[in-house]
């Protein structure tokens, strides 16, 4: 069994820190998340053009910054777990999901997300003054089914730890240990 090398592995009392920093941003990312959602469909289903102005422009106040800060830092935090212990960032099949996962949501928040919720505030603002045009974006919709079920997926990858490590190449594993190959195996190049 490979592990990290020595002088890299966290000690118990550092993991435990990270650990719960990692918990607790990612806690937070997926509440956010589901506020979002929230008050999307609160806009959504109401009768009261106040109320889905008020609902949208509270989407407008909060959503993108602190999801985007709870990501990254869920992202950080996530990465020393896997430098710091046996898991590694790429080691297992699990932990390379939950990075990817968390790589790319964090890119959307800036890049998806950010220009249907400043529409969403926007929107909102009209409705409140009384724009009987305004209209929720149908940008918000698929955002709010999305994030929260890769967030709860990702979630249920670290609990569970499916499908084991990756593979590496007979070449490459030769290679990444130093050794030659065994006798008699056979080496494709």
């Amino acid at each position: 069994m490979t592990t990290t090398r020595p002088g890299r592995r966290l000690s118990g009392r550092r993991r435990k820190v990270f650990l719960a920093a990692h918990l607790l941003t990612a806690a937070a990312w997926f509440g956010i998340d589901l506020v979002v959602g929230v008050l999307v469909v609160t806009a959504a289903i109401t009768d009261s053009p106040q109320t889905a102005g008020a609902a949208l422009q509270a989407v407008g106040i909060f959503a993108v910054w602190p999801m985007f800060t709870t990501s990254v830092l869920c992202l950080a935090s996530g990465a020393v777990l896997g430098l710091g212990t046996k898991y590694g960032l790429v080691r297992y099949w699990w932990v390379a999901v939950k990075l990817a996962i968390n790589v790319v949501f964090s890119a959307l928040i800036l890049a998806g997300l950010r220009p249907g919720i400043d529409e969403a505030a926007d929107a909102g603002a009209r409705m409140t003054a009384g724009d009987a045009t305004a209209a929720i974006p149908p940008t918000l919709l698929f955002p709010i089914v999305l994030g929260p079920s890769l967030l709860l997926t990702a979630y249920l990858l670290s609990v569970f730890k499916p499908w084991g490590r990756l593979r590496r190449s007979a070449v490459g594993n030769h290679s990444w240990r130093g050794s030659s190959p065994a006798p008699g195996s056979v080496v494709s190049r």
